[in-house]
């Protein structure tokens, strides 16, 4: 896995005009069993939203957590994912995603994800500037794979990358399947 100096650098234009993206092209960074990789900006879209994939194989769920301004949207590529949610009282769901599946979850729902297939490919949009939030977790990289051994960033890394992004853990919080 290479992690220094990604070849990537400067493949997104970071302004509001046309560009093309190979398959695999974007900027990619490795975070935990995962590659995530930002196709589209804040800084293309005129801070209006950002893009990106994560892939990954199946694995345990992510930390539980909410957003007080982004918004997100979990379309599924390939694989299986499940995404839970709760409501403002407390309620709680949990939907299965497969290829063409689509989820929605507003700025302030507890919610978390977890990849169940072998391989799992899902396509992310949300509010501009949250894409980052890999970059800051993670470790960029050239590698077109998730990443093996998995990427863990310092508990210092994890608490800079949530406060920067106004993402909000609940590590207690406990779903129903």
């Amino acid at each position: 896995m290479t992690f220094s100096d990604p070849t990537w650098a400067g493949i997104l234009p970071g302004e509001p005009k046309p560009f093309f993206l190979e398959s695999g092209q974007g900027e990619r960074s490795a975070v935990f069993d995962s590659l995530v990789t930002v196709l589209l900006s804040g800084n293309e879209t005129q801070n209006q939203f950002g893009m990106f994939t994560l892939e990954a194989p199946a694995g345990r769920t992510i930390v539980s957590h909410t957003h007080e301004d982004v918004h997100e949207i979990f379309y599924v590529i390939e694989g299986k994912v499940k995404v839970f949610v709760e409501d403002h009282e407390g309620n709680q769901e949990a939907r299965i995603l497969t290829p063409g599946d689509f989820g929605y979850v507003p700025a302030t729902y507890l919610h978390a994800f977890r990849a169940e297939g072998d391989f799992n490919k899902i396509l992310g949009v949300c509010t501009a500037g949250f894409e980052r939030f890999f970059q800051a977790l993670g470790k960029n990289t050239d590698d077109t794979m998730p990443p093996m051994p998995p990427y863990i960033p310092s508990p210092e890394q994890m608490g800079q990358a949530f406060g920067k992004f106004s993402n909000i853990p609940k590590f207690d919080q406990e779903w129903k399947e």
